[in-house]
């Protein structure tokens, strides 16, 4: 009995490998921008809290002349969500970053600091009295 190759179904061998080599170079391509552009949706989240600090602190300093710093160092986390509850700020749960909020009556400076992918690098944003946000120098952990 003779087999034609117009009745054989399916896929050879080769077939199959290149499909699979297509695909991998497909996924060696879409995996990094993929981190990079959930590292960046992560980072929001400091961002919009620290910015939320800043309006409050304001807001605080033209109720009071002074800008409101908690006592002793206070972490503001998804473990004490409540720790700047004075100027009205709330951490969400859950969050990714620890913030601390330092200064004096007249200065202020708000820290959000995270390691989004437990690499040695540090993200670390700070926004001061001023509204000047930005990602410390030397601790670009996920921008790009």
């Amino acid at each position: 009995m003779r087999y034609s190759r117009l009745n054989q179904k399916g896929f050879t061998l080769l077939e199959l490998m290149i499909v699979v080599v297509i695909l991998g170079i497909l996924a060696a391509m879409a995996i990094p921008r993929f981190i990079t552009v959930t590292s960046k949706a992560k980072q929001s989240e400091a961002k919009l809290i620290l910015k939320q600090i800043y309006s409050n602190e304001r807001i605080y300093f033209e109720q009071f002349g002074e800008y409101w710093i908690p006592p002793g160092g206070v972490i503001a986390n998804q473990g004490n969500p409540f720790a700047f509850a004075e100027i009205l700020v709330e951490v969400q749960i859950p969050a990714r970053y620890d913030y601390v909020l330092a200064g004096t009556p007249m200065t202020f400076t708000a820290t959000a600091t995270a390691n989004l992918d437990d690499d040695p690098t540090i993200d670390e944003w700070t926004i001061n009295e001023l509204g000047q946000l930005r990602l410390t120098p030397g601790k670009d952990d996920a921008a790009g």
